[in-house]
């Protein structure tokens, strides 16, 4: 399977796991506050559903095209007060026409260069980045409401790809390591993965490091992609010991609490 047409399978996945979600959600449960700071559990769901929406039958024309994005605040203004029964109603309706379409895509469709939040990527690129954005939304309600996720399979493991094609980014720019040093994050369960990366000039992956990195920082997936993502405190994290780290202790405990690339 190409890796276009395995990021359409991935978001499927995640949203058919979304709509199941907010099928389960109760009038209460809307209410609670979500990892994400701006917004209680209704407004992830309409955030997610409202960009969704907005894909609906938007097709880029020219590499330079830009998803409708400015419907999504008029959207969740719209649809700000439907109770449970009527999110659920919404999701489905927008899952299964977004669904549809993925599944008749073409190749060529999914080659297409179109923009999207990351820049000008093939449109299955974005949806990769979009299977992302589902799948860590999904956990900013769950988390908080303490309902189980199964964080295995490709959908998570491509998750987790988006913050490993970042890591460059994150050790030079958000950590600051310095010229000479590497690093290896020690990724385990559910998701088991070790990510490196090395400083000489920039910091960029690498495959491997001669000798013993600099520093190694181990946590578990989840914990590692909430806090990738802004989603967590990390000094809670580090106290609960799900994070951890060996080697040059301050860049150690400097990468644990600086790993946040997005929010």
């Amino acid at each position: 399977m190409s890796p276009h047409r395995q990021a359409v399978d991935n978001l499927i996945t995640s949203s058919t796991a979304f709509q199941s979600l907010i099928e389960s959600l109760s009038a209460d449960q809307l209410t609670v506050q979500s990892l994400c700071p701006d917004w209680d559990v209704r407004g992830v769901v309409l955030h997610v559903l409202g960009i969704e929406d907005c894909l609906v039958g938007w097709k880029p024309e020219a590499d330079d095209d830009m998803p409708p994005f400015a419907s999504v605040g008029p959207f969740m203004v719209e649809h700000g007060g439907a109770d449970p029964a009527g999110l659920a109603e919404l999701g489905r309706d927008i899952f299964e026409r977004r669904c549809q379409e993925l599944e008749s895509a073409s190749d060529d469709d999914l080659a297409h260069l179109c923009m999207s939040p990351v820049g000008q990527v093939p449109y299955g690129t974005f949806m990769a980045v979009r299977n992302f954005d589902v799948w860590v939304h999904h956990r900013d309600i769950t988390t908080p409401l303490g309902l189980h996720t199964d964080d295995t399979g490709p959908a998570a493991e491509a998750a987790m790809d988006q913050i490993h094609g970042s890591l460059g980014y994150i050790v030079g720019k958000k950590i600051g390591l310095p010229d000479g040093m590497s690093i290896a994050f020690n990724v385990h369960g559910p998701v088991e993965r070790t990510m490196m990366a090395a400083v000489d000039g920039r910091a960029k992956v690498v495959q491997q490091i001669a000798g013993t990195p600099s520093v190694e920082v181990t946590a578990d997936s989840l914990t590692f992609v909430q806090l990738a993502c802004g989603r967590i405190d990390s000094d809670e994290a580090i106290a609960a010991g799900r994070v951890t780290w060996t080697g040059d202790d301050e860049w150690g405990g400097r990468a644990a609490r600086n790993l946040a690339f997005t929010i």
